[in-house]
């Protein structure tokens, strides 16, 4: 019998790595050990899925394969499930096998946000200890569709409507460690059900995470209210729908966000290499005047961003924009971390700490 989701979450796996390793590792010799990749594994259908298809890929493509499995201690017995998912790596051949006990803290962005970064501490924690090159989450195709609706319902711009990048660099190192997510992409299509056949197919026997079912969380009242609403109305081919509407708008937006890369390097009022972390960064309005509304707001975000870790809100960017477009002398906008200003032909990004309207 042909097993056709356990063939197609290997492919994905496959091209995930090999389109990884020739744009990241490209310079990355033979000599020593080979390049390690871990599997995050909570011990569900899609991350168990993704454990096995990567168990079996990574050798061919020259890699080592552990596993980090996440107890983040939010329900009774999570001690446990978390001992079965790292026996469940080592039985698929995974090495290392590491399990990261961790302590959800309330970051004031709900329990989700903080649960997230409790998870990604840890996989930051475990790349510096382990010098994995890349971890692998198994976001699925249906988790991009929910992801692109949460956006849609936040009036989110092309980039949040990218949803969930298939690659990235996991920021919290400075290794350069990379975050791969390979059922994201398509084809195959690598959906929830595909997850499913996979680890039955394969013979594996996945935990049931009760706060998938939990209403308390938007992401499940968009999964079991949302999304079903909509295939009843629309169709079955919304989820997938979805998912490609974020394949089309990343294109998009790194597209735009290249165009973006290059004005700001140009209209740089100082040329040049310029610090990461510099108080004071200057745009000539010359070369920003003529930019469409959607190049001018990415250049603002960007500097604001890539200088001063600002991320500014719809409303900063239109105000400083305006500086720029609809000037008649209005003074200083202010945006958490930065303050920027029209002087005469330069529009300039400041250093903001503390209270904007203190003296400085």
């Amino acid at each position: 019998m042909v097993q056709r989701a356990l063939l197609d979450t290997r492919l994905a796996v496959r091209r995930a790595l090999a389109e990884w390793r020739a744009a990241d590792l490209a310079g990355d010799g033979s000599a020593g050990a080979a390049p390690l990749v871990l599997v995050a594994l909570s011990g569900g259908p899609d991350s168990l899925a993704l454990a096995a298809a990567t168990a079996h890929e990574a050798g061919r493509a020259g890699l080592r394969a552990g596993a980090l499995v996440i107890d983040h201690g939010l329900q009774e017995g999570s001690a446990g499930v978390a001992d079965r998912a790292a026996h469940q790596a080592e039985q698929l051949g995974l090495a290392p096998v590491m399990v990261d006990r961790v302590r959800v803290e309330d970051g004031g962005g709900g329990p989700e946000a903080n649960a997230r970064s409790a998870r990604y501490e840890a996989f930051a924690r475990a790349a510096e200890r382990t010098g994995a090159a890349a971890i692998l989450t198994a976001h699925t195709r249906d988790d991009q569709a929910e992801q692109v609706l949460l956006a849609l319902a936040r009036g989110s711009g092309s980039r949040s409507l990218a949803g969930i990048p298939p690659r990235r660099r996991l920021a919290e190192t400075s290794s350069g460690t990379a975050i791969l997510r390979p059922f994201l992409a398509s084809p195959p299509e690598i959906t929830r059900a595909t997850t499913e056949s996979a680890c039955a197919e394969a013979g594996l026997d996945p935990w049931r995470d009760p706060h998938n079912h939990d209403a308390a969380f938007a992401r499940v009242r968009v999964r079991e209210r949302v999304l079903p609403l909509l295939v009843r109305e629309l169709g079955p081919g919304v989820p997938a729908a979805l998912a490609r509407t974020a394949d089309l708008a990343r294109e998009d937006a790194d597209a735009l966000d290249g165009i973006a890369e290059g004005i700001a390097a140009a209209a740089l009022a100082e040329p040049g290499p310029q610090p990461a972390a510099s108080d004071r960064a200057a745009l000539m309005v010359a070369d920003l005047a003529p930019l469409p509304a959607a190049l001018l707001a990415r250049v603002i975000r960007l500097v604001a961003d890539r200088r001063f870790g600002a991320q500014l809100s719809r409303e900063h960017t239109a105000a400083v924009a305006a500086l720029v477009a609809d000037w008649h002398g209005q003074g200083p906008v202010y945006a958490p971390g930065v303050r920027v200003s029209r002087a005469g032909s330069q529009l300039e990004f400041v250093r903001q700490t503390g209270s904007p309207r203190a003296p400085r």
